[in-house]
C-alpha cells in the first residue's frame, strides 16, 4: 500500500509539471571600466526593470512608424559629434581625477609610514624623497584635472539647450506617431492569451518569471551617460528546466539619448 501510494503522488507531481507554468530566469551583467584600475569588471544591474512580453514590441513600433506620413525627426549629426566631445572630456576629466585620487591616497600612506622612522634614517629619507616627487605630481594632475573639467564643463553646457530642443521635436512625433502603440500591445497580448509580466532585478542583477510555455520576448533599457542599453531578446520558455537568458551589451542594441 505505502510503495503505491508513494507511485501515486510521483505521477501526481509529473502531471502538475506537466500543466504548469514555465521558468525564465534573466540575469543582466555588463563590463564596465574599473574604477581602481586598468581593465574591466562585471556589474550586475540591480533594481532594472524588466518586461516579460508576450509579444514583439519592436514589430509593433516599426509598423507604427511606417504608417505615420511623416518621418521622425533625426539627431543632428552636428549634435552627435559635439556630444562625442564632451563624452572625451569627460573621459580625460575623470581618468586624471581618479589619478589624482590615487596619488593623494599614496601620499597619504607614505606620510603615514615616515612617522616610524626617525628623520636621520636611511628609510626616512627614501620616503621622503619619494613624498617629494609624487607631490609634485600630484599639483600637476590636479592642474590638469581642474582644466579637463572645466573643458567638459563648458562644452556639456554648450550643447544642453540644442539637446531639449530635438529632444522636445521627437518626443512630440513619437507622441503621434505612437498614439495607439497601447491599444495595438493590448490586443496582441488578447491575442494570444497571454499578460506581459514586469518585475526588477535583485542586487545579483537576476530576476525569476513564472510564465505560460511558449514564444516570449524580454524587453529592457539601461541608460547610460550619453546612450542606452536596449533589449527586445525573443526566447521560448518550456516547462521543466527554466529557460536561462543573460542581458549583456553584446545581445543589446546601443541607442543614443537626449
Amino acid at each position: 500500500m505505502k510503495r503505491f501510494t508513494v507511485l501515486v503522488a510521483a505521477i501526481g507531481s509529473l502531471a502538475l509539471a506537466a500543466c504548469g507554468p514555465g521558468q525564465a530566469v534573466v540575469t543582466a551583467q555588463i563590463q564596465v571600466n574599473n574604477p581602481e584600475g586598468q581593465g574591466t569588471v562585471t556589474q550586475a544591474l540591480s533594481d532594472l526593470e524588466v518586461q516579460l512580453l508576450p509579444y514583439d514590441r519592436d514589430e509593433i513600433f516599426d509598423s507604427l512608424e511606417a504608417a505615420y506620413p511623416e518621418p521622425q525627426p533625426p539627431i543632428p549629426d552636428s549634435l552627435l559629434a559635439a556630444r562625442d566631445s564632451v563624452a572625451a572630456a569627460e573621459r580625460t576629466w575623470r581618468e586624471s581625477e581618479a589619478r589624482w585620487n590615487t596619488l593623494r591616497d599614496t601620499l597619504q600612506s607614505i606620510s603615514d609610514e615616515m612617522k616610524k622612522y626617525n628623520r636621520g634614517e636611511a628609510r626616512y629619507v627614501q620616503l621622503f624623497r619619494q613624498f617629494n616627487d609624487l607631490d609634485d605630481e600630484l599639483q600637476r594632475v590636479k592642474d590638469t584635472m581642474d582644466q579637463s573639467f572645466a573643458r567638459f564643463d563648458s562644452l556639456q553646457k554648450g550643447i544642453i539647450a540644442r539637446s531639449e530642443e530635438v529632444k522636445a521635436e521627437r518626443d512630440q512625433w513619437a507622441d503621434k506617431a505612437f498614439a495607439d502603440a497601447f491599444d495595438v500591445m493590448e490586443a496582441k497580448a488578447d491575442e494570444v492569451g497571454k499578460e506581459p509580466v514586469v518585475d526588477t532585478t535583485d542586487a545579483n542583477g537576476t530576476v525569476t518569471f513564472q510564465a505560460d510555455p511558449g514564444q516570449w520576448w524580454v524587453y529592457a533599457r539601461y541608460e547610460l551617460p550619453y546612450t542606452e542599453l536596449y533589449w527586445n531578446v525573443p526566447i521560448t520558455i518550456d516547462r521543466g528546466d527554466p529557460t536561462q537568458l543573460q542581458l549583456t551589451r553584446d545581445n543589446a542594441e546601443e541607442r543614443q539619448s537626449l
